[in-house]
């Protein structure tokens, strides 16, 4: 999840299953990027698949990926504030 891309994926998936060609097109990014990108996180369990035709559709493994990724955010969001504060004096 260490790559902006990644993370930027999963929110966009958080609203639901999206196909590989809508999905680059939301993010800017060509398709073999983002189909790396993919592979690599359905490899660690965090999206699944599903084949139409000559289509892949993406969406999130579990519920679970977004509550872990908001719960990431807070604690990012607060090490940045204790941060801004230690600086302010």
């Amino acid at each position: 999840l260490a790559h902006p891309k990644r993370l930027e994926a999963i929110e966009r998936l958080r609203e639901g299953e999206m196909s590989v060609t809508d999905l680059a097109e939301a993010l800017e990014i060509s398709q073999p990027n983002l189909s790396q990108h993919l592979t690599l996180m359905r490899q660690k369990g965090i999206v699944t698949t599903r084949r139409e035709g000559l289509n892949v559709h993406y969406r999130l493994a579990s519920p679970k990926i977004v509550k872990a990724c908001d719960l990431m955010r807070e604690v990012l969001v607060e090490h940045l504030e204790a941060g801004a504060a230690l600086a302010r004096g």
